[in-house]
């Protein structure tokens, strides 16, 4: 699994980058925040990498800092929300604001993005606020209490017991209680408390 990229950016629009890795171009799919933060091509670049694979094909999402990387996972976890649909939420607000808007339950702000009707927005608040108070999200301003250390632990965790068979909903969940128990836990170690408690 690809965590991240560095290398040079050798191809830049709104939706997607290439980014050249020792001679190897990887496309990326990116929000439109993402892309403003991105300097011209030519440019050395890191972005943290969301690596999906599916039974037909393999896709990058790609972010400029592991906040938006983080959203990014919390919102394809939702029943009805794919890629690009959180791709599109992340282009149209930004992160700290689209947290705000959740935390407070504002249904009107979030169905106001493009593509996200009524229900999948309630959808969205009633999935994701209470994870969200619980991870650290301060509801005076858009900061989030998350250690870089920790989004690696939690990305490897959570694809290796989806890799084990386990539905996404309930290794987020395992991952999440290792986690808040005890934060320094290696990766292996959070994996063995899940497969106890499974």
């Amino acid at each position: 699994m690809i965590a991240y990229l560095d290398g040079v950016l050798s191809y830049k629009e709104p939706t997607h980058i290439i980014i050249d890795v020792n001679g190897v171009g990887y496309m990326v799919h990116i929000s439109l925040q993402t892309y403003s933060i991105l300097p011209g091509g030519g440019d050395r670049v890191k972005l943290f990498i969301h690596h999906l694979f599916r039974e037909d094909n393999q896709l990058l999402y790609g972010f400029a800092n592991a906040d938006e990387k983080s959203l990014f996972l919390d919102l394809i976890g939702v029943s009805g929300v794919g890629p690009n649909t959180a791709l599109g939420m992340l282009s149209a607000m930004q992160p700290g604001d689209l947290r705000l808007a959740i935390l407070g339950e504002n249904v009107r702000a979030v169905q106001a993005i493009k593509g996200i009707g009524a229900k999948t927005a309630q959808r969205i608040i009633l999935e994701l606020r209470d994870k969200m108070k619980r991870a650290g999200v301060v509801p005076g301003g858009p900061t989030y209490k998350q250690q870089p250390a920790s989004n690696v632990v939690w990305d490897e965790s959570l694809a290796a017991l989806m890799a084990l068979g386990f539905p996404k909903a309930t290794a987020e969940k395992s991952v999440s209680d290792a986690l808040q128990a005890d934060p320094a836990l290696t990766v292996e170690e959070v994996i063995r408390r899940a497969l106890r408690s499974a």
